[in-house]
């Protein structure tokens, strides 16, 4: 697994093999990419935004993001041992100062959330459905701004009921993985 542009391009990405984390496969983190910087549905761009990564495990999307030129990246992951990996790609890599590593259940992190965000990506265990409520207490917090965007991980076969507070912009689908871009509404 490695960093695939940016000032970081071809550095390695430590992970953990283990059934509970699936990193996020380059060609479908590469795709998620090309659509942020050429969709003309988003108008969120990367440089200098502020992202909150929720279910990080060990980072590759923010990780991303940093090599190209965000502003900050708050990793929340509640496996110690995932984190712990997270920390050392990021010393590895000489951007600690770029990020904020939070060791905690999302829920929690975002009860007490009082930071404003550009960029979302929120990569759950597929099967968990508990993360449509962290994303409706996203939207009640307003943790937001004006010119937004929440990218959401999914397994192809699930359809989650998002409708409620949420504005699909699009979905696109990479063999298992389903990809699904919207805004808060």
């Amino acid at each position: 697994m490695r960093i695939i542009s940016g000032i970081l391009k071809g550095k390695q990405i430590n992970f953990i093999k283990n059934l509970t984390t699936r990193p996020l496969k380059d060609s479908v983190k590469e795709n998620i990419f090309n659509i942020l910087k050429h969709s003309k549905k988003i108008e969120t761009k990367i440089e200098r935004a502020n992202i909150l990564d929720l279910y990080s495990g060990i980072g590759s999307f923010g990780l991303e993001c940093i090599s190209r030129n965000s502003k900050k990246v708050t990793f929340v992951e509640k496996d110690i041992k995932v984190t712990n990996i997270l920390r050392n790609n990021l010393g590895n890599h000489s951007i600690l100062d770029k990020a904020l590593i939070i060791n905690d259940k999302v829920e929690n992190f975002l009860e007490n959330c009082k930071n404003k965000y550009n960029i979302f990506f929120l990569d759950p265990p597929f099967a968990d459905k508990e993360f449509i409520k962290n994303l409706r207490l996203m939207k009640t917090k307003k943790i937001y701004t004006l010119k937004h965007v929440i990218i959401i991980h999914r397994e192809s076969r699930t359809n989650d009921e998002l409708d409620d507070c949420f504005i699909t912009l699009f979905t696109k689908k990479y063999g298992r993985s389903k990809i699904i871009f919207g805004t808060f509404n």
